[in-house]
């Protein structure tokens, strides 16, 4: 019943029951130190009316009726602690001062400890009885807590008053606490584990997070793994113990918890060196990497920022979310969407005139291998032409800067996507040798965790299911890396900008996709069901490669690569195809386009997406284009078929 009542109401209830608890412990101090059932106090009345009146404002001023009874603790007695000593003090003072005759000089100390006992007690009396509850509705879960901490005790009592949750032992790899126990739960060492979880018949394991390190995060996951535990990481304990949180929503594991790589700081001139006091523009600004810039634009203090983007939904809510930034912050950025598409030659230059555009980030993409493959016109003309159409406009409107957000996939191509990106690459490049005032860069990195697309939704909606959990390839392997962090690397990499530069981000180690299906299927506490273990509880299903799609993926096009200022960004030196070449071969592809000719753009696409050389094949793929159709058979293909 009182758990439904309001906040101010059990505030209310709490200064009525200690402003009848306090009188009462005066009271009974007196009848202890008389030795009577009922003592003459009447004369002491001074003394009962500042048991009241000072100790209630005390305990408000320190913060006690603002405390959830339900999760009282440590802090709470201490305020009682306080409140109580100075109530006592004031007591004495008022005693001797006024004087009140015949007053016991050991009645405050007396009153001190039971009002310590009536106004604790009755705190600690309500939880006791919040948590009988809890037991007496319900089966606990068992559950084990990795990390013995300070965060790990303050879960313990958490659980015990707030979730059908039971912490029956603790795991932590520091030798300090091993063997001890925590609010009456034993700490194990991380040996230990498979002997606890069975022995206590535990299959969920809650991890500490909020103080540890990401990497040291993911050496806990990479333990708990072969256990096939659920784990989930508790919310901020902050949130937990104020009641705005609970135990039951703690998250899931992420892959950036398994990855386990850790934030480097940002180098703060580099961060706002393209970006500050100037009019920046973002295309594909509603999409996953172009809305991520966004926002790390907008905290560095543009000007303005001006979002395009052919997704009406997509820069519908990006705008929004910038909207909400500048005005929480209080930000004095000027935000404007446009509605349109990269390959709209007159808007993209009217757009960056009309608004002195500083900075354009180039995020506009079709990424999907596989969809690509399948609708290669728009891929071509969005990838490569919008490229083009868009730096010749930053040309035109006198832009300082043009950064391309690239991809992996443009190395040693086997998919057409990969092919247009690479060819937005080398349009840059030779673009670079015909204008001293923009400086054209572009930013090369792989896969983002969260991006739309992504594998890992995709893993998370198949285990939910009861899989089965679909790869590819046995083999196949990708870099990974999350979406601020990728967001961050290229606006820092943007301000190292000389002139045609590719520029790499560090992504980390490869990971094998096959082990991180079978590591999320282990920490959602199933066990992957493959020939090794054909009695497992989900299984993984190898579909084959999609069109296009390569064993594994590269960064570096050659063997030359540079350091930066920045220890996660290289500069690599490739070579490239002079304007005055590349434009004649551009010219024979948007030709082909214009006029639908699959037949031609597919005998162009099979030259780029060839294991040789791209940048040498391109120098005489006019001609070639026109030889090698001479002598083809016509292949029906049209759009969204392969």
């Amino acid at each position: 019943m009182l758990d439904k009542l309001g906040r101010r109401q059990k505030q209310a209830i709490a200064v009525m029951t200690d402003s009848v608890a306090l009188p009462l412990a005066l009271w009974a101090a007196f009848a202890l130190r008389l030795g009577q059932i009922n003592p003459e106090v009447a004369h002491f009345w001074p003394a009962f009316v500042v048991a009241a009146l000072v100790c209630i404002p005390v305990f408000g001023r320190l913060g006690l009726y603002r405390q959830v009874v339900r999760f009282v603790g440590p802090d709470a007695f201490f305020t009682v602690v306080k409140g109580v000593t100075v109530t006592g003090l004031v007591i004495a003072a008022v005693a001797y001062l006024i004087p009140l005759r015949g007053f016991p000089r050991s009645v405050p100390i007396i009153f001190w400890m039971l009002a310590l006992a009536y106004v604790a007690g009755t705190r600690f009396a309500v939880r006791g009885l919040f948590t009988w509850r809890l037991h007496s509705e319900g089966v606990r879960v068992p559950v084990i807590v990795w990390g013995a901490g300070s965060n790990g005790a303050e879960l313990v009592r958490a659980s015990r008053t707030q979730a059908l949750l039971e912490v029956v032992a603790f795991i932590d790899d520091q030798p300090a606490v091993q063997g001890n126990y925590i609010d009456g739960v034993f700490v194990y060492p991380p040996e230990q584990l498979a002997y606890v979880l069975e022995k206590e018949r535990v299959r969920e394991v809650l991890v500490t997070v909020s103080s540890v390190a990401t990497s040291r995060r993911a050496r806990i996951l990479r333990t708990l793994e072969p256990h096939a535990v659920h784990v989930r990481l508790i919310p901020d304990m902050t949130e937990l113990l104020s009641g705005r949180d609970s135990l039951l929503n703690a998250r899931e594991v992420e892959v950036q918890d398994l990855l386990g790589r850790d934030a480097v700081e940002p180098l703060t001139h580099l961060l706002r060196g393209s970006v500050e006091n100037q009019s920046v523009m973002v295309t594909g600004a509603g999409g996953s990497i172009g809305s991520e810039l966004c926002r790390q634009i907008v905290a560095q203090r543009p000007s303005t920022l001006v979002m395009l983007d052919q997704s009406e939904f997509g820069l519908y809510e990006a705008h929004k979310q910038m909207m909400e930034i500048t005005r929480r912050l209080e930000l004095p950025v000027t935000i404007v969407a446009v509605l349109g598409s990269v390959t709209n030659r007159a808007l993209m230059e009217r757009t960056m005139i009309s608004y002195s555009v500083n900075t354009v980030y180039h995020a506009a993409a079709y990424k999907h291998v596989s969809l690509v493959e399948r609708n290669v016109i728009p891929g071509i003309m969005n990838n490569t032409f919008g490229t083009l159409y868009a730096a010749e406009a930053a040309i035109n409107a006198k832009v300082d800067n043009f950064i391309l957000i690239s991809t992996d996939k443009a190395v040693r191509t086997t998919s057409v996507m990969g092919a247009t990106k690479r060819l937005a690459e080398m349009v840059l490049q030779a673009l670079q040798e015909t204008t001293q005032r923009t400086t054209f860069s572009m930013v090369r990195f792989g896969n983002v965790l969260g991006s739309s697309g992504s594998v890992v939704p995709l893993f998370l909606e198949q285990i939910e299911q009861g899989g089965p959990v679909t790869v590819t390839h046995a083999e196949v392997t990708r870099y990974f890396m999350t979406i601020p962090e990728a967001a961050q690397l290229v606006l820092q990499a943007s301000s190292m900008a000389k002139g045609g530069d590719v520029f790499l981000l560090d992504m980390g180690t490869p990971i094998r996709i096959l082990d991180l299906a079978k590591r999320m299927i282990r920490l959602k506490g199933f066990r992957p069901k493959t020939e090794e273990a054909p009695d497992g509880d989900i299984a993984i299903e190898i579909t084959g490669l999609q069109p296009g799609e390569k064993l594994y993926e590269e960064l570096l096009m050659g063997e030359a690569a540079a350091g930066t200022d920045h220890r996660k960004i290289m500069r690599a030196e490739e070579v490239f195809v002079p304007w005055a070449e590349l434009r004649g071969a551009l010219n024979t592809l948007e030709q082909a386009c214009e006029a639908y000719d699959y037949e031609a753009i597919r005998l162009f696409v099979d030259k780029l997406v060839d294991g040789a050389d791209l940048s040498e094949q391109l120098v005489d793929l006019t001609s070639s284009v026109v030889a090698d159709r001479e002598g083809a058979d016509v292949v029906p293909f049209r759009p969204g078929e392969r």
